[in-house]
């Protein structure tokens, strides 16, 4: 039915929290299933209204975890359908949603994750002064009260790291790059996704390219790779071309399809 005829589809999964005498797991799904088809059909207000109506059952109509996932994959959800700019200025109405509900609950880990997402959304906006204080924000929320690294916070730090050193490449910016970049790949206390090491690299061998150090940007790039081919990312292949191109500026006659990793991709 969802997919032949979304609109009655909707109706049906609206209409499933009234046939629940209390706030429960049926409901909490029905609102889920709808709120995703209002959004692919672009009915963002009524997503809107519907996703705050759904935020009501985090406090105690399902538990602490689930409701922590659901929220987590309906935000990635929007993320990954947002098509143009009406559905953006929707996304931001979800994230500050979310983030005003659980607050008020003090859920540290998705309101980090929130903000994390909040601040990808304004990088792909180049809204660079909005970026700078949510990455501010965002680094100090993952330290300690002495102004150490809390290890337990370790991967929403690096991507706040990565989301800078974007943003820095993005705007040329390679002396505040080069400081932000010694300091994201010193850090020991993280074990952060490999797309985000895949970033952070990348942006560091542009860097290296910038300067002409051929040798420092191979390296980078090559960890780049690694990083993206362990994440399944498709960026691998380009940055492929500028492990290919530096080696070449080296002057090196060390192949770069000689190693493990690069090997398959050699008649690519």
């Amino acid at each position: 039915m969802k997919a032949d005829n979304p609109e009655d589809a909707i109706d049906e999964f609206l209409g499933v929290p009234a046939l629940e005498p209390e706030k429960g797991d049926w409901g909490f799904k029905g609102l889920k299933q709808a709120i995703k088809l209002e959004f692919k059909l672009g009915r963002y207000e009524m997503a809107v209204e519907h996703y705050t109506e759904l935020l009501t059952y985090v406090k105690s109509a399902v538990t602490r975890n689930y409701s922590e996932k659901s929220i987590n994959n309906m935000l990635d959800f929007i993320e990954k359908n947002a098509e143009d700019e009406q559905a953006h200025q929707c996304i931001e109405k979800f994230y500050s949603k979310t983030l005003d509900s659980f607050q008020a609950t003090n859920n540290e880990r998705l309101w980090l994750a929130t903000n994390t997402k909040l601040a990808r959304l304004w990088l792909a906006q180049k809204d660079y002064p909005r970026l700078t204080e949510k990455v501010r924000e965002l680094h100090q929320a993952c330290q300690r009260e002495d102004g150490s690294d809390d290890p337990s916070k370790g991967t929403y730090s690096m991507e706040a790291y990565a989301l800078e050193i974007q943003m820095y490449a993005d705007t040329r910016n390679n002396k505040r790059l080069k400081g932000l970049y010694n300091r994201a790949i010193g850090v020991r206390s993280a074990v952060p996704h490999p797309k985000i090491m895949g970033i952070i690299r990348e942006c560091g061998g542009k860097m290296f390219m910038s300067e002409e150090n051929w040798k420092a940007a191979q390296s980078a790039f090559f960890e780049s790779f690694r990083s993206y081919d362990e994440a399944g990312s498709m960026q691998r292949i380009q940055v492929l071309k500028y492990l290919v191109l530096t080696t070449m500026l080296m002057g090196s006659d060390i192949n770069p399809f000689d190693s493990q990793e690069t090997k398959p991709y050699k008649n690519d």
